[in-house]
């Protein structure tokens, strides 16, 4: 039996469901009448919804509320766009959609939905996960990882799914002797001096495995990975402007100047907080 919620029905209910009307009203008009809109396909949106994607974590990152707002509206509309392709196909519509991912979440909070206990986020997650592999009916656990994720991301999403199924470790201190571990066979393989024409590609996966024994480090310990480098890079490319602006201000060239010079403008645009 589902826990019917105490809060109250959001009294502006009505005017988000007239605005979701309005947005579908448009794409219908606008797939009629615009030679652009008319032209394209699942395929040919493809790459514009994966731009529009990260264009969405960027202002997530930034803390941009104003550009979250607009780069929300923007993958709204390539959901709906989607939907009305699909439903041009006679395959799915909007409707199918949204009821598909309503049944979905019934299905996998039975915490919620039915008489599943789970009083910690960890039960909840394990239970997504194999409600998940049932639903697909995978034969194994990391088959609902897609090919094409990048490579930092596939391995956040394969260790959270591996400990779904309880193969994980214990404590944090474990995960950090692994990395350990990972670095001094890298350093064992980048400092190898011999002509073996293998050495590279053994220092590359060494290389690979400390970086995946990293990636668990920071689930271990509460920390996103993937935003920490990106941050790491914002970082890096607004100190770097400063450096090349503050230079250029003062008639320097970058390619004339020495490394330590340089380093006394990275230091100033560290002090000043780029």
């Amino acid at each position: 039996m589902s826990k019917k919620s105490n809060t109250p029905l959001d009294p502006d209910r009505t005017a988000k469901l007239a605005a979701f009307d309005r947005l579908l009203t448009i794409m219908d008009e606008l797939r009629e009448n615009c030679p652009w809109d008319k032209k394209q396909t699942l395929a040919s949106l493809r790459h514009l919804t994966i731009e529009e994607t990260y264009e969405l974590s960027d202002a997530i990152l930034e803390g941009d509320l104003h550009e979250v707002k607009k780069e929300l509206g923007d993958l709204m509309l390539h959901l709906t766009f989607y939907a009305k392709i699909g439903s041009e196909k006679g395959d799915f519509d909007i409707a199918d959609v949204l009821n598909g991912i309503c049944d979905k979440l019934i299905r996998r909070h039975p915490h919620i939905y039915g008489d599943t206990v789970a009083e910690d986020e960890e039960t909840v997650k394990a239970n997504w996960e194999l409600i998940k592999l049932q639903e697909k009916g995978n034969d194994s656990v990391l088959g609902g990882v897609p090919n094409s994720l990048p490579a930092l991301i596939k391995a956040m999403r394969i260790q959270e799914k591996v400990r779904g199924v309880g193969f994980d470790w214990d404590n944090k201190d474990q995960v950090w002797a692994k990395v350990q571990e990972e670095l001094m066979e890298f350093k064992v393989e980048i400092e190898d001096t011999s002509t073996d024409p293998l050495r590279h590609e053994r220092a590359q996966g060494e290389f690979g495995d400390l970086l995946f024994s990293l990636i668990n480090y920071a689930r271990f310990v509460d920390l996103n990975p993937e935003e920490a480098l990106e941050r790491t890079n914002k970082k890096f490319i607004k100190r770097f402007q400063y450096l090349e602006a503050a230079t250029a201000k003062e008639g320097k060239k970058l390619s004339e100047m020495t490394l330590v010079e340089m380093d006394a403008y990275w230091e100033r645009a560290k002090r000043l907080n780029y």
